[in-house]
């Protein structure tokens, strides 16, 4: 089984994506450190009277020189305690994209877990580009955070396109999960693995769909397939090897005796699901 065209542009699509939202955020992060060490090498050089603080005691300057910390009561502090909140936030949000702990997310933010899709983390990234990009700074968070907004908002419109399985379509592991349910698992006779342990714990057998599972072999189960991004290809007819075939070019055929009664190994198992050859 290979996965259709159109699963495989989604997945690498969507991949693209992320790998564009890791690489935003660790921008974002790395210049949010830079700019927080600027903040207070400016306001130690402030405070030493390194700089000219004339205009600043009249009430002309809005900010500290040569940083981001405004000019008013505690300004200091919740300067620091922004940037330190934007690396933090940012922190998180990789770990979400890389999915790990999955676990934890599941339980404490949900928002940010595999239930979920990438519109919250989207507008959580459009925050703090608005946050940053309200505030003069330098180039670098300038380009970084910008770009950080633009991809907020793609991981938005991704977010409503594909909600909550936009992480199930995009997991680079997540083949291993749907190649298990795609077709049944059958035991000889014909019975799936549910069917046969029905079968031997009641003593009348169970004929309703629901005691079904999947959907069988026919063109209801590759429809399942295909529709899971699953291809079912024919395979190149050729005739068995069978090592007791006898002269005349006939098959041989095997008999099971049940109750002193020869009969056809299907119909055996079939009459006794429970037993083993």
């Amino acid at each position: 089984m290979r996965a259709s065209p159109t699963t495989a542009f989604l997945f690498v699509a969507l991949n693209v994506v992320r790998a564009l939202s890791i690489i935003a955020l660790l921008l974002v992060f790395s210049s949010s450190v830079v700019v927080l060490v600027d903040d207070i090498e400016a306001v130690n050089q402030f405070v030493n009277g390194a700089t000219n603080t004339t205009s600043f005691n009249s009430g002309n300057a809005d900010y500290i020189p040569n940083s981001t910390v405004p000019n008013q009561s505690a300004g200091v502090f919740w300067a620091v305690l922004n940037r330190l909140l934007i690396i933090a936030q940012t922190f998180t949000l990789v770990l979400s994209e890389i999915g790990w702990p999955a676990a934890f997310f599941d339980r404490f933010f949900p928002v940010l877990g595999r239930d979920f899709g990438v519109g919250a983390l989207g507008v959580i990234q459009c925050l703090i580009g608005a946050s940053v990009l309200s505030h003069h700074v330098t180039m670098f968070p300038l380009v970084t955070t910008f770009l950080l907004f633009s991809v907020g908002c793609l991981n938005i419109l991704v977010g409503l396109m594909f909600r909550e399985k936009v992480k199930e379509r995009r997991n680079i592991l997540g083949w291993r999960e749907r190649r298990k349910d795609v077709l049944p698992t059958v035991a000889p006779g014909g019975f799936t693995s549910r069917e046969k342990s029905i079968a031997c714990t009641s003593p009348v057998p169970s004929n309703s769909a629901s005691s079904r599972p999947g959907m069988g072999f026919g063109r209801q189960a590759e429809k399942a397939a295909e529709m899971k991004g699953f291809l079912l290809t024919t395979p190149v007819a050729s005739l068995p090897r069978h090592h007791g075939v006898e002269q005349n070019g006939a098959l041989p055929y095997v008999t099971y005796l049940a109750d002193g009664v020869p009969v056809t190994p299907s119909l055996y198992y079939q009459q006794h699901p429970c037993s083993s050859l």
